[in-house]
């Protein structure tokens, strides 16, 4: 194990307030995401929506978020991190407030699809710059609570939507509106962070990236401390072909497995909730303690994600989350209680899984490909995840929800499969040392067969 200024510094002032300025991306994407399927009750009577079209109105940020995180990744390595960081949020706040003035179902449709696409390009342009700057010892902490911000964001959708569509029959319009609130504060918040270090070094711009050092490390911290990273197979568009190309394959499948089931689930909770004979105040009440629960289990899995090493946490969170699913399809006339303990049960324990989303992709891959690899998985896992929200209210309909939720329970378990053959362990390594090809700690898993640095 290497040690450098960078990796093995202190946890300081500014590393907490990159990690709470960087977190509003989830947040925004939890409350952007849970609030329409608050504002579809509403929504639903007045346009007298069918099931096609409430899935597309689900789906469309979720295929917005695809081409966002492909792009977002592309244009973080190519200009860096610092002025993405906030024009992205400006794209939400514009398309947000538009939401109150839309006429039909089309153009709702298509605003949405932008605010994923600005959603979508936050992810790989924030974890790159939270990734590049936090210590070694700190760096799955970090990563892990920025992702608990997204059912932050989505406890307080459900709250504010309830308490907006209450306002009469535009009360959905104020309702997906409001999300322009937290994004313009958020972005405020952004103003004045610097730029990446490694993005610079790696860039040539020495001057500058001395200068962000001083800034965030003190007068003593140049570009001699930082890591040298091998350049080889760094090309993005030949990644899939590279020897990042079976990392590429691990974390996208890992990421769809992990995300399918519960982005259909927070989409269309009070419907699901409803077919498990949790409707009314009911069913509202059992959203938001459900929502809090997610983000208890990301919370637990930041605590353990050091302590308990990253691939035994992801492999058990994939296991027990699944097997709550199956139990919930088994038994879905089952009592409010059990149906309540089951669903807590998947969402305490689905939040391995859901830190792992962001450490793994930035731990994986080198800086000069960092923003673009974390896009492309991410884009590539939305693809599952916009298909599986669109067929939600479809298969509700046609399956029952006892089928539903099998086939929910059935795809987390397949991530947990993917999970013992492929998961590599990168705890205590430093970025450099995770993202090389030639690390047999980040490269191979604990089944011998399986080797992560071949395409």
């Amino acid at each position: 194990m290497t040690t450098n200024a960078l990796d093995d510094a202190p946890l300081s002032t500014f590393h907490k307030k990159l990690a709470l300025f960087s977190s509003g991306g989830p947040f925004l994407d939890g409350y952007i995401l849970s609030i329409i399927g608050v504002a579809l009750a509403q929504i639903t009577g007045q346009w007298h929506l069918n099931e096609s079209e409430q899935g597309l109105i689900g789906a469309s940020t979720l295929v917005g978020i695809f081409f966002g995180a492909f792009a977002g990744g592309w244009l973080t390595d190519k200009f860096g991190r610092k002025t993405l960081f906030t024009l992205d949020l400006i794209a939400m706040i514009v398309f947000s407030a538009l939401q109150f003035f839309v006429g039909d179902v089309f153009w709702l449709i298509i605003l949405r699809l932008f605010i994923g696409i600005a959603v979508g390009a936050d992810y790989p342009i924030a974890t790159s710059l939270l990734a590049e700057f936090s210590p070694r010892k700190y760096r799955g902490p970090l990563l892990g609570l920025y992702v608990t911000m997204w059912f932050v964001g989505a406890a307080v959708a459900y709250v504010v939507g309830e308490l907006l569509v209450g306002l009469g029959d535009s009360g959905w319009r104020w309702a997906l509106a409001s999300a322009a609130v937290p994004a313009l504060l958020i972005a405020l918040a952004r103003i004045g962070t610097p730029e990446s270090p490694r993005w610079l070094a790696g860039k040539g711009r020495l001057d500058e990236a001395n200068a962000s050092l001083r800034k965030v490390f003190g007068p003593g911290v140049t570009v001699d401390d930082l890591p040298q990273e091998s350049k080889e197979n760094l090309d993005v568009r030949a990644l899939l072909r590279s020897g990042y190309g079976g990392r590429m394959a691990f974390i996208t499948i890992f990421w769809t497995a992990s995300i399918v089931p519960l982005f259909a689930v927070y989409a269309f909770a009070p419907a699901i909730l409803g077919a498990l004979h949790l409707d009314g105040s009911m069913g509202q009440i059992g959203s938001a303690v459900i929502t809090i629960m997610f983000m208890v289990g990301c919370i637990i899995a930041c605590v353990f994600v050091n302590k308990m090493g990253r691939r035994p946490l992801m492999i058990h969170s994939f296991l027990w989350s699944g097997l709550a699913l199956l139990m919930l399809g088994i038994l879905p006339d089952a009592s409010s209680w059990i149906i309540m303990a089951l669903f807590i049960g998947y969402a305490v324990l689905i939040g391995g899984t859901q830190i792992m989303q962001w450490v793994y992709p930035n731990e994986l891959f080198p800086t000069e490909i960092r923003g673009s690899a974390v896009g492309l998985a991410s884009s590539l896992s939305r693809i599952g995840a916009a298909v599986g929200t669109y067929l939600v209210p479809l298969a509700l309909s046609g399956l029952g929800i006892g089928t539903t939720m099998i086939i929910a329970g059935a795809i987390t378990l397949l991530g947990a499969l993917i999970s013992i053959l492929w998961a590599p362990e990168t705890r205590g390594l430093s970025l450099t040392e995770s993202a090389a090809l030639g690390s047999k700690r980040s490269t191979t898993s604990t089944a011998p067969a399986v080797n992560l640095s071949r395409p």
